[in-house]
């Protein structure tokens, strides 16, 4: 298994080891590196490395029992990984958490990102009653309360859809984990700090999609995200998806990456606020493009 240390941390990846540009992709909270394995296939087809990270407190990633760190530190971590593969740049990105790392990363390295995929996630801090919500819940998942309760609020709200044999891969996990040893990630994520007024120094090209059904990650949020970054264009919306759309709806997110990768290593960075024709699709007005049926 690759490893390499940043930090305190023993940071766990996995890489195609394919010619051609590298993209970076770091997972979700609860979830792990193997949430892209069903698009590493279709990448590697169209010449795209595409290299997976287990963040802190997931998977096979160690770190120091009850230790903190933050979204700094996990970007961090990302680019210990390239500099571990020898890769000087990357297309960085990530589902959920792993926005929030790939963002940090960009914010870090500029230099080193040739383009974002932000995926089900945000640039902005916790809202006081999502911090409330969020501190409920992780009492009652690190306390003695049963799992079985927990996990079936969990399952549709982090992954999506209505069908369980979707969330089986992930469930079964969870009810095998050490469940206090998620702490330190969950107070990483409820104490982040919004970078919304950094992403102007962001120019790489961009792409910002979310699952229609998305309750954590909205519309209103994807496209305050959008807005702030000079290299997107609108917010991609996957029909019928949840904020789990990676995982459930691997065959239309495997595209856009594609064709973000290409587009990153074909256009150099433009300077903030140059108008660009739109890559995606078509726009339905507000700033959001919806994939065609």
């Amino acid at each position: 298994m690759p490893y390499v240390r940043s930090g305190s941390a023993t940071v766990h990846f996995v890489a195609s080891d394919i010619p051609g540009p590298a993209l970076l992709l770091t997972h979700g909270f609860l979830m792990d590196e193997t949430m892209f394995e069903p698009m590493r296939e279709p990448l590697a087809a169209a010449g795209i490395n595409l290299v997976t990270v287990d963040a802190r407190c997931h998977g096979r990633t160690q770190t120091p029992e009850g230790e903190p760190f933050t979204y700094w530190d996990m970007a961090a971590d990302v680019l210990a990984v390239l500099d571990e593969l020898g890769i000087d740049k990357a297309v960085f990105g990530g589902m959920s958490q792993g926005g929030y790392t790939a963002l940090r990363a960009a914010l870090l390295a500029p230099e080193r990102v040739r383009g974002l995929a932000l995926m089900s996630t945000e640039g902005d801090a916790c809202t006081p009653a999502e911090l409330a919500f969020y501190r409920t819940f992780f009492e009652r998942w690190c306390g003695a309360e049963p799992m079985a309760p927990l996990v079936a609020e969990l399952a549709p709200q982090l992954i999506g859809g209505s069908d369980p044999r979707q969330w089986r891969s992930w469930t079964s996990r969870w009810y095998a984990s050490d469940r206090q040893a998620i702490a330190p990630a969950a107070d990483c994520l409820m104490q982040r700090r919004s970078v919304l007024h950094r992403l102007g120094e962001i120019s790489a090209p961009a792409l910002v999609v979310r699952g229609s059904h998305d309750g954590t990650s909205t519309a209103q949020k994807s496209e305050l995200l959008a807005a702030g970054l000079s290299g997107a264009d609108g917010v991609v919306t996957i029909p019928g998806a949840g904020h789990g759309a990676v995982w459930t709806h691997p065959e239309v997110v495997a595209p856009l990456l594609i064709r973000l990768a290409r587009r990153a290593v074909a256009q150099p960075h433009r300077a903030p606020g140059r108008p660009r024709a739109n890559p995606w699709f078509t726009s339905r007005g507000g700033g959001e493009i919806d994939i065609a049926q």
